[in-house]
């Protein structure tokens, strides 16, 4: 299991922090701190599809959160990423994977866990705006509610191949904070393939964090 200090992980950093460590970027630990990684979306050197959504949707400088973090999500690394809503958490997850994967044909390689319906399609809208470009990938949304067994058929009709390589957990703060549904993640998590990366996005509370930790990688 990994110790807190090996996960890479954003923290918001407050004003005076901020200020104190303005044009300065270092790594410690696993831990990213600084406050310019990369201060426009061009640095993170991204597939000509992302880069041509953000030229023309006027995308210019990531937030902090995403600046901090992108970097190190397009690269395969497990992150926690806890940081206030409205700055832009979701877009780190969905560049990062948009980034690394290589549609198969009728393959799932990315999961995304949500804790309500309007979050679920939130993200979905989010991804299906960000891969204008890339029409291979296709995207799906699950939510409860409807008959199970108009989702077995999606499936196993249309993506009846599930390796999952990205898992992430959107506010994973309230999507595991009841007991049984944290146990449902876990067995969840134990079906997929043990190599694949882990991204967990919350608001600032540190008490998820030993939670998120039983899902890093080894």
């Amino acid at each position: 299991m990994l110790d807190e200090a090996e996960l890479a992980n954003y923290h918001e950093i407050d004003d005076a922090q901020q200020t104190k460590t303005k044009n300065e970027t270092s790594l410690q630990h696993g831990t990213i701190r600084g406050s310019n990684v990369s201060s426009s979306f061009n640095d993170f050197l991204l597939k000509p599809e992302l880069v041509r959504f953000v030229m023309d949707f006027g995308f210019e400088h990531p937030s902090e959160v995403q600046r901090q973090s992108i970097p190190q999500a397009i690269l395969g690394t497990d992150i926690v990423c806890q940081v206030k809503s409205g700055m832009g958490k979701t877009t780190v997850f969905i560049l990062a994977t948009l980034q690394q994967l290589k549609p198969v044909d009728v393959q799932v390689s990315v999961l995304v866990l949500c804790h309500t319906s309007n979050l679920t399609f939130s993200t979905r809208h989010e991804y299906e705006r960000l891969c204008k470009f890339m029409p291979a990938v296709k995207v799906l949304a699950f939510v409860g509610g409807l008959p199970i067994k108009n989702h077995e058929d999606i499936l196993k009709n249309n993506c009846p191949h599930i390796v999952v390589k990205h898992f992430i957990i959107d506010e994973c703060d309230r999507v595991l904070e009841p007991p049984d549904i944290r146990q449902d993640i876990h067995e969840i998590f134990k079906m997929t393939p043990q190599e694949k990366q882990v991204l967990m996005v919350s608001t600032l509370n540190k008490q998820i964090r030993p939670v998120c930790k039983e899902f890093m990688r080894y």
